[in-house]
């Protein structure tokens, strides 16, 4: 009786751990693309996803002294956005098995394509991105500042 009671007890702070490591990617990453810098934020969305968008980016003027922009979007509507607030995921789910999260695209604005993205710790502050098209992939990496 003692044991049913205790695993009882236990199940809603196993699920909270799990939920825990899930949450374990929200925060702010630089990320370092050729030279280019930039950092993106990770926030866990309403249907419980997650979504990642750039807040700053090291270089955010053009040779002309205005904003750059999302112009290799291919969503012609979102070409106007400045390359600073571009979004990169949205939707990623955590899998606790795997202790990774999948299931979305990644987008590159480098590129204007959206591939196949997972994401996965490799330590408590680098995040091992991996992107893959028709089994052909490149792997990124994200460091977490805070």
């Amino acid at each position: 009786m003692m044991l049913v009671c205790a695993v009882m007890c236990a199940c809603p702070v196993l699920a909270q751990g799990i939920n825990d490591k899930a949450d374990n990617i929200v925060g702010e990453y630089l990320t370092d693309r050729g030279g280019s810098k930039s950092k993106v934020r990770i926030t866990k969305n309403a249907q419980g996803t997650y979504d990642a968008q750039v807040f700053w980016v090291e270089k955010p003027l053009d040779d002309n002294g205005k904003k750059r922009k999302d112009v290799k979007n291919p969503d012609k509507a979102l070409r106007n956005v400045d390359i600073d607030k571009v979004v990169l995921v949205k939707g990623l789910k955590f899998d606790a098995e795997d202790k990774e999260w999948s299931g979305a695209k990644i987008y590159d604005p480098t590129k204007g394509i959206r591939v196949n993205a997972t994401a996965k710790f490799e330590t408590a502050k680098k995040l091992k991105l991996r992107a893959t098209i028709m089994g052909i992939g490149q792997t990124i990496y994200w460091q977490k500042i805070k």
